[in-house]
This record gives structure tokens, C-alpha cells and sequence, in this order.
């Protein structure tokens, strides 16, 4: 597979091959998928909790004697049973993270930059630089190479203006190779990167 190379002008300016080893074939969406649960999990920030009978405001007195009333026995108004009594396994704060094999997550972004590639989401540019802290002129650049909507780019170490210059694009995420997820992927409409980050990215995942 080949994809041109483009200028910030977005004139070719030459030419990269992928493999079809690692971006040609089936996709495996399941993989996505996975992995796209696990980063949602890892994100849930787990904080609901509910008041056990022991959390509960109120008395530890027995309401009335155990025996001889004609009422069922009871210890304490934080009862369970009760109503604003106690709740009896209610969720309590914690963490949602887990844990993939290396494998999972490497085929799942794998997967992941074969369909957009194969879809031709993919814009590969000679560099993403900026030469002024503007957001303008950010927003300039990605629709002169062809950028609506949504964007994830990726470069080997990203600029440090431009990182800047984008953070307040909506939609739109800058993040070095090394970084990147298959929901980083999966979400977005367009993927802008270096030839030196898809060369990096192939050699990885190959």
C-alpha cells in the first residue's frame, strides 16, 4: 500500500509504503473494541457510594423489647430493612481499571489505523510544525490539508507550538507515537501524521 506524502500547502511531496502485513487484511474489530472498553473503563471515575446501616444517621437503641409486643423483632431504626435505613451491598467507591495482554492492545491499534487507512482517513504531511502560538492559524492549517471535524495527529515528538495552538480546537488531539491508543483511532475522522511517526508506528506494531 502507498500513501502520498503532503506539504503544509497540501502539495504532494512524495510518496510512503506500508506494509500490507500489518495494515492490509481483515480488521479485527473485536480487538477495537476490546480495547476501547478497557479505556473507557480506566476513565470512570468511581466515586458512587451508598450508607451501609453502620453510615446511617440515627439511634443503636432496640425500638422495643424482642418479645411480647405482636410486632416483628427489630435491633435498631438502621435497620436494612427499614425504610431510610442502611442499603445492603450498595455500590462504594473504586476502580474500574483493568488490564489487557501487550498483544490485545497492539493488534487493537493495529486494527484500528488499518481501517482508516484502508478507509483513506489517513493524511501523512512531511511535519506538523507551527511557527506562531495561534489558534487560527491552526485551524488554517488543518483545512488546507484537508481536515473537517474531528482530528487526531501524531508525530514522533510533537511541537511544541502547535500543541499549544490546538488545545483549543474542539475535537481535535495532538499526541506523540508512543502514546497513541485504538480509541484515539477509532474516535476520531481524520488522522494527520508524520511520515516519521507512520514509519515508527509500522515498525511497532509489525
Amino acid at each position: 500500500m502507498t500513501v502520498d506524502v503532503v506539504n503544509h500547502e497540501n502539495k504532494k511531496v512524495g510518496t510512503v509504503s506500508v506494509s500490507d502485513v500489518v495494515f492490509g487484511g481483515r480488521v479485527k474489530t473485536d480487538l477495537i473494541h476490546e480495547s476501547v472498553v478497557r479505556a473507557n473503563a480506566a476513565q470512570r471515575r468511581g466515586t458512587h457510594a451508598t450508607k451501609t446501616r453502620g453510615m446511617v444517621s440515627g439511634s443503636g437503641k432496640k425500638p422495643w423489647r424482642q418479645k411480647g409486643t405482636g410486632r416483628a423483632r427489630v435491633g435498631e431504626i438502621r435497620n436494612p430493612l427499614w425504610r431510610t435505613g442502611g442499603t445492603v451491598f450498595g455500590p462504594q467507591p473504586r476502580s474500574y481499571e483493568y488490564r489487557l495482554p501487550k498483544k490485545v492492545e497492539k493488534g487493537a491499534l493495529r486494527a484500528a489505523l488499518a481501517a482508516k487507512l484502508q478507509g483513506g482517513a489517513v493524511i501523512v504531511v512531511d511535519q506538523l510544525t507551527a511557527t506562531e502560538v495561534k489558534t487560527k492559524a491552526a485551524r488554517a492549517l488543518l483545512e488546507t490539508i484537508g481536515v473537517n471535524g474531528k482530528a487526531l495527529l501524531v508525530d514522533v515528538r510533537p511541537d511544541e507550538k502547535l500543541a499549544l495552538s490546538v488545545r483549543n480546537l474542539p475535537g481535535v488531539a495532538l499526541l506523540p507515537s508512543n502514546r497513541v491508543t485504538a480509541r484515539d483511532v477509532a474516535g476520531t475522522r481524520t488522522v494527520v501524521m508524520t511520515q516519521a511517526a507512520l514509519e515508527k508506528l509500522e515498525a511497532a506494531l509489525g
